[in-house]
């Protein structure tokens, strides 16, 4: 069985991804131990909470190198949530105008504020909690069995805006049309959750969890 490690930096929802790789079939383990990040066959970073302050324990604790070393290297990565939105190159949540916090850089583009009013000046709740329908955008493994326009669980207040329109594998509106699922190479993201997104999200991990076992295979072979 291929060893996926769900990182730990004090800011996830750990049982809960844990556990929805679980139902999909796959075991996972929790470890803030950068040798794990570094030796897993697949990695997924959840999180809740600021850009800032988590970026701020990953730099701290060497995680965050850890996670561009092994991503580098072809390992699987998935990020969920605030997890999705640490992929960036920098975010500006808690910051002053014009100012930035450096991200992973895993993917070009920032992090900023969800914007809360449509074209017709209609104004949106933010953050944006609940469930949200996903235009999938180009051929991904990620959402592979799933049907377009399928529901996710979404809370969140800011969104990941990709340089590069090629990286965005999915679309959600709210107010404003925001990528909510990325892809570039080997790194995977969702601004929603898939652990809490029931049987969509649970075939969604059991897809990551195919290709970190497929990842491992290839090591091996």
């Amino acid at each position: 069985m291929a060893r996926i490690c769900i990182i730990d930096y004090q800011r996830g929802n750990l049982a809960s991804v844990r556990r929805g790789l679980a139902d999909a079939g796959y075991d996972a383990f929790v470890s803030d131990r950068v040798e794990d990040i570094l030796t897993a066959d697949g990695l997924v970073l959840p999180g809740v909470g600021s850009f800032g302050d988590a970026m701020g324990i990953l730099d701290e604790s060497g995680q965050a190198d850890a996670i561009r070393t092994a991503v580098a290297a072809g390992t699987p990565f998935l990020g969920i949530c605030l997890g999705q939105q640490l992929i960036y190159e920098r975010g500006n949540e808690g910051c002053d105008e014009g100012q930035f916090i450096a991200g992973l850089g895993l993917v070009p583009g920032e992090v900023v504020r969800m914007p809360a009013f449509d074209d017709d000046g209609v104004k949106y709740k933010v953050p944006h909690v609940g469930w949200n329908s996903v235009k999938i955008k180009g051929e991904n493994p990620l959402f592979a069995g799933i049907e377009d326009e399928s529901y996710f669980y979404f809370t969140h207040s800011y969104i990941g805006v990709p340089s590069d329109p090629d990286n965005i594998a999915g679309v959600t509106t709210h107010a404003q049309p925001f990528a909510c699922a990325v892809r570039r190479g080997n790194v995977f993201a969702t601004q929603f959750h898939p652990e809490k997104s029931s049987t969509k999200g649970l075939r969604m991990l059991a897809n990551f969890g195919q290709m970190v076992q497929d990842h491992a295979a290839a090591k091996e072979a």
